[in-house]
């Protein structure tokens, strides 16, 4: 099957998200033990100053609200990070609803397989329902990969997104100096 955007539809669609107010992103997770590693995206994106919005959404005790929220998440959002432990359907589920991207948090669940269960579930979707998958816990990465979704339609994000990088990039070059005079000092074990 193939798809074939007019130029008016490509005008027309991306004139609505610059304009949409929708450079928000929504953090669900299948419960709320799953707050523990989903705060993180929430840190992240409060730290890149990028809005969001973080609920409970369980694809297994709460369907229908699930299927409700998925239906209308275009309407003030931008993009989707969903964690979910376990069977982890919760991403999945979204992202069969709903066409905005959705980034999948796999979660190490107390009932889990070492989190393959929780990876494999999110990592295998099928041809046309795509999650994009981060590692098991990798909810920093959900959070920063949602901001530079985000950052191709706001260049005040994106600006925020530049400078983090290049912070990180700082911090590796201090933490490289330093190793390099502790070994000139006597050697790597002085280094911390």
């Amino acid at each position: 099957m193939r798809f074939t955007l007019t130029n008016k539809m490509r005008t027309n669609n991306l004139g609505r998200l610059e304009n949409s107010g929708r450079n928000k992103v929504a953090i669900v997770m299948g419960s709320d033990s799953d707050w523990g590693v989903m705060s993180e995206v929430r840190n992240i994106l409060d730290h890149l100053c990028v809005p969001n919005e973080a609920d409970v959404i369980s694809a297994h005790r709460t369907p229908q609200k699930m299927f409700d929220f998925a239906r209308r998440v275009h309407k003030d959002f931008g993009v989707v990070v969903a964690g979910a432990g376990g069977a982890a359907h919760l991403p999945g589920m979204m992202a069969s609803i709903t066409h905005l991207p959705v980034i999948g948090v796999p979660i190490l669940s107390r009932n889990s397989i070492d989190g393959w269960d929780s990876i494999l579930s999110i990592l295998q979707m099928p041809a046309g329902v795509p999650v994009a998958t981060v590692a098991l816990g990798g909810a920093v990465n959900a959070g920063i990969l949602a901001a530079q979704i985000l950052a191709v339609s706001d260049a005040k994000i994106a600006e925020a997104v530049i400078k983090y990088k290049k912070q990180l990039m700082v911090a590796v070059d201090h933490k490289s100096q330093k190793l390099r005079d502790s070994i000139r000092e006597g050697g790597p074990n002085k280094a911390s």
